[in-house]
């Protein structure tokens, strides 16, 4: 039984439990050195949700599609044009907030259809093809706009500026005052997508066959599976995923414009690869992307609350980071390959 367990937590979470824990020492840590700023509040942890509602969102379906052994960097281009396109929609044709929204999500379908089509059917390879997606969005968000808009929308702004508030873990300030804390309607969003991704990946059947054409796809092939159906679809999952997040960046910036996502799609990648999703396909968990996002989230705290640092410091730290992990992945797959 207790070998059973040390393999199974070999093969499956080693990596996740490394990452949990790095996000718990690191955010204890910052309670510690940062006591005196507030960093032990319970708004500083929500705030890693409020501010990272549309990353978790886009890690998740970067997760998937990292598990079929595929890759995706047009995800941060396809935000920047959700967010582009609601700010046109609602500002200048008038557009009601939820239809606008609706067409956003619509296209996201759309668009990651085509990139899936391409990638299961005609065998392209993920990146050209995701990067032929990554120019397009970019170029087509700067044909619609080349300026910020900004959105004034009020059902829109309603929705981005409602607060759900968590009165049992009220705090009261220096000054005596009750503080309260709150998340957005967005965090919500993309804690719903976290749990319903995480039940489809583990419980269904075309959970299971994203994990066996990631981890084999001869093998894959031999049990039956359609590969490129199950690849497709892990595709459009992703683009409507990317549409989604781009919402839930709208929701928090109220804004678009032609710089909006640029980069998200490495910060993608780099939380589910720290959160335990191999490279080379297979393995993953959307858990351990969450977590992900949470370590470049409390990153980003300490470098605000200490004050001096600049904001380039997150992108040293979570490529360090990146790199740690994935020598971590060498050592355990040249390990698993030993004991075979």
């Amino acid at each position: 039984m207790i070998n059973r367990i040390k393999e199974k937590i070999d093969e499956k979470t080693y990596l996740l439990i490394i990452t949990i824990l790095m996000f718990i020492a690191m955010y204890g840590a910052g309670m510690i050195i940062f006591a005196d700023k507030g960093f032990a509040k319970p708004q500083m942890f929500l705030n890693l949700f409020v501010n990272n509602a549309g990353l978790i969102v886009t890690a998740v379906g970067m997760t998937m599609v990292m598990i079929t052994g595929g890759i995706d960097i047009s995800v941060g281009s396809v935000i920047g044009l959700t967010c582009m396109m609601l700010a046109y929609m609602m500002e200048f044709m008038n557009v009601p907030a939820f239809l606008a929204i609706l067409i956003v999500l619509v296209f996201g379908i759309l668009f990651g259809s085509v990139q899936g089509f391409l990638i299961a059917y005609l065998k392209e390879q993920p990146f050209i093809v995701t990067l032929a997606g990554m120019f397009f969005c970019r170029g087509l968000t700067a044909v619609i706009s080349s300026d910020m808009i900004n959105i004034s929308n009020a059902t829109f702004l309603k929705i981005a500026q409602a607060k759900i508030y968590f009165p049992f873990l009220a705090t009261v300030n220096k000054k005596g005052k009750v503080i309260t804390p709150f998340i957005y309607p967005s965090v919500v969003i993309a804690l719903i997508v976290l749990v319903v991704i995480y039940l489809v990946l583990k419980y269904t059947k075309f959970g299971r066959a994203i994990y066996a054409v990631g981890g084999n796809q001869q093998s894959a092939l031999l049990m039956g599976l359609n590969v490129r159906s199950t690849k497709m679809k892990t595709y459009v999952l992703n683009g409507f995923l990317a549409s989604l997040g781009g919402v839930l960046f709208a929701l928090n910036t109220c804004a678009g414009f032609v710089e909006q996502g640029r980069g998200f799609e490495m910060e993608a990648i780099a939380s589910a690869v720290i959160g335990g999703t191999l490279l080379t396909g297979g393995v993953g968990n959307v858990i351990g992307s969450l977590f992900g996002v949470l370590i470049k989230g409390t990153i980003e705290s300490f470098i605000t609350t200490q004050g001096t640092l600049s904001s380039w410091w997150t992108r040293i730290v979570i490529s360090l980071l990146l790199a740690f992990f994935i020598v971590l992945q060498s050592i355990f797959a040249s390990i698993k390959s030993k004991n075979r």
